[in-house]
């Protein structure tokens, strides 16, 4: 898992700029600026909006004793997606509003999903359960 997150690191960054510049000589400077900065505040208040909605839904399926498993990772998502829609680039972006979208973050937490249970399987992620 290390591995990968360190070649993440190491490669989306590069990726991203070669992307900016190939935006820049293909749509103008001026144009790919504004395009990130419209793309940031466009991720925020999706966000935002994404993440209040998800809390509403939390709150109200506890108070109906639901565990909110699904919503949990909804948030999870939405704040992957918002952190990643603040970073410059269009990858990044993109992965962004694909958390964000609720009609694509469902792949995104089937996945979220089998990674979990994964790490259950192995032992690489224990639940405690207190009362």
């Amino acid at each position: 898992m290390f591995r990968i997150l360190l070649l993440l690191i190491i490669v989306v960054p590069a990726l991203e700029i070669a992307v900016l510049i190939l935006a820049g000589n293909v749509i103008g400077v001026w144009q790919t600026i504004f395009l990130i900065i419209a793309t940031g505040v466009l991720g925020a208040w999706l966000a935002k909006k994404e993440g209040l909605q998800a809390v509403r839904l939390a709150q109200l399926q506890t108070q109906q004793g639901q565990l909110p498993s699904g919503v949990l990772l909804d948030g999870i998502c939405i704040l992957i997606g918002g952190v990643v829609l603040l970073t410059p680039g269009f990858i990044t972006d993109a992965i962004g509003f694909f958390l964000l979208v609720p009609q694509t973050r469902t792949y995104a937490k089937a996945l979220l999903l089998k990674i979990f249970n994964n790490m259950i399987k192995n032992g690489n992620f224990i639940i405690l359960n207190r009362r």
